[in-house]
C-alpha cells in the first residue's frame, strides 16, 4: 500500500535547489536517511538521467527517478520531494519540474501497488493539486483515503 511505503518521515515540502541533479539528491537522501538505500544507488539515480534522458518525467511538473535495484536498494521506500521553486529536466512537454518522487524497489513486482495508487493521484487533477500545494497532513490524508481502495 502506497501509505505503508510513503511515510511521513519521506516527505520534504518546498525545498530550495539549484538544479535537476540536487532536486534527485536530496530526494534520494531522504531514502538513505531512512535506510532504504546506499548512497551509490542516488548517484546511480542521477546517472541514469545523464545516460537516458529526462525519461523519468512522467508527467506535467513529477519527475520519479529510480534506478535498478543492485545498484544499492535495501529495501522499498519512496520519497517526496517538493521544490519551491521547479527546475527543468530537459523534458519537451513535462518541464519544469515541483515534484520529485524517487522510488527504491528490490524487485520488479513489489512495488506495483503502490506506483498504482500513487498513479490515481497524479492522474486526478485535484488530487494531483494536493500534492503540489498542500500541506504534509493533507498529502498523507490523500495518500491514506487511496491506499483504502
Amino acid at each position: 500500500m502506497l501509505e505503508d511505503v510513503l511515510a511521513p518521515e519521506l516527505i520534504k515540502l518546498d525545498v530550495e535547489v539549484e538544479n535537476w541533479q540536487e532536486a534527485v539528491r536530496q530526494a534520494g537522501q531522504l531514502l538513505i536517511d531512512h535506510n532504504h538505500v546506499e548512497p551509490r544507488y542516488v548517484d546511480a539515480m542521477v546517472r541514469m538521467v545523464e545516460e537516458n534522458g529526462p525519461y523519468i518525467v512522467i508527467d506535467q511538473g513529477v519527475a520519479m527517478p529510480h534506478a535498478r535495484p543492485e545498484d544499492g536498494v535495501k529495501s522499498l521506500g519512496l520519497s517526496l520531494l517538493r521544490l519551491s521553486n521547479p527546475v527543468n529536466f530537459g523534458h519537451d512537454k513535462n518541464d519544469p519540474v515541483k515534484l520529485v518522487i524517487c522510488l527504491s524497489s528490490v524487485d520488479a513486482e513489489m512495488h506495483l501497488n503502490a506506483l498504482r495508487q500513487l498513479a490515481s493521484i497524479l492522474s486526478d487533477n485535484e488530487n494531483k493539486q494536493i500534492l503540489l500545494t498542500g500541506g504534509k497532513e493533507a498529502i498523507l490524508e490523500k495518500v491514506q483515503e487511496v491506499s483504502q481502495i
